[in-house]
């Protein structure tokens, strides 16, 4: 009967443990209540479209929202992809991603695939295939540079004179607002004078267009894939004291819709911007939603409503309305 007993004693007290061990095992999820998501974006200080990016995010993915989020920001690609693995490792439930650069991501979303983590994009495209997203949110950064290159073909210049300054080199940014102006380049509808990327930077910009002027080329445009970009160019124009703008001898052209931007297409300073919506966030909220709650996407990709204002038809009403930042 003792030894009875003792392994009925010895069962209870390995059932105990067994049941102890299963409650340890338990994800945070399940003790929080929050979906764990990682965030793997390009740093705020990139830009003033960056900045109002990331606030959405911020402030879409909160604990409030039911959140549990860990973010990592970098402008390299290889960087991006070491975080977004580790979030893999870390075990999210949703992987958020702007990636720095188009290639290179099979493996890693792949392997998010095999983890059962489900991957959103957001703001930029990458070169995989379709089937390793749940959904893309994104800008069509072609159609935003093919709205510029055509502004720019119905303005009837008597020549076309392009000071490119590009983006990140390889950014679904960068390469959407590069190629309607490469065709135009190959066409000889459009003569290149310099074309160098600034890496999204004010400073570099100014440097890029200090160099033509130095040069002594002829020049009449400056087309600038971002709005801090644009500014760089022209404080170089102002320091050489060349005109620009609506009644000036360069056109400028930005990108992103920063308010104090449009500011300066409403003064005629500036010629054309165009728009790049930050916003996402909201959209890919409510798509999480209705996966947690057993429901299907009906929507892959889910491109932005996009426009450009030129300095002969902007309003302050329109910088109210669609301007970022402040």
């Amino acid at each position: 009967m003792k030894t009875k007993k003792i392994l009925a004693l010895i069962l209870a007290a390995a059932l105990a443990l067994s049941l102890a061990a299963c409650g340890s095992a338990q994800t945070s999820k399940d003790k929080d209540g929050l979906i764990k998501v990682g965030i793997v974006n390009n740093p705020p200080s990139e830009s003033g479209y960056r900045a109002a990016n990331v606030a959405d995010f911020e402030k879409v993915f909160s604990e409030a929202n039911g959140y549990k989020v860990s973010t990592f920001y970098s402008l390299k690609n290889d960087e991006q992809l070491n975080a977004a693995q580790q979030f893999i490792t870390d075990g999210v439930d949703y992987l958020l991603i702007s990636a720095a650069a188009t290639d290179g991501w099979t493996n890693v979303l792949e392997n998010a695939k095999k983890a059962g983590v489900k991957v959103f994009l957001f703001d930029r495209m990458m070169n995989v295939d379709q089937s390793l997203f749940e959904a893309a949110v994104i800008s069509n950064m072609e159609a935003q540079g093919r709205m510029a290159v055509q502004w720019l073909l119905d303005q009837k210049l008597p020549e076309y004179n392009v000071v490119h300054i590009q983006g990140a080199m390889g950014s679904d940014a960068q390469i959407g607002r590069t190629k309607p102006l490469d065709e135009q380049f190959a066409n000889g509808t459009m003569k290149k004078v310099v074309q160098q990327t600034a890496t999204w930077d004010e400073a570099t910009a100014k440097q890029i267009v200090e160099s033509v002027i130095n040069s002594g080329e002829k020049f009449n445009v400056i087309y600038a894939e971002n709005d801090g970009m644009a500014k760089g160019a022209v404080a170089a124009l102002d320091e050489a004291g060349i005109t620009h703008g609506k009644n000036g001898d360069v056109v400028i052209i930005g990108f992103d819709f920063n308010k104090w931007a449009l500011r300066e297409v409403l003064a005629g300073n500036w010629n054309l911007d165009v728009q790049c919506s930050p916003f996402q966030a909201q959209k890919i909220h409510e798509m999480i939603q209705t996966l947690e709650k057993g429901g299907q996407l009906t929507e892959k990709i889910v491109i932005n409503e996009e426009r450009y204002f030129d300095c002969n038809t902007i309003t302050q009403a329109d910088i109210d309305k669609y301007g970022i930042g402040d």
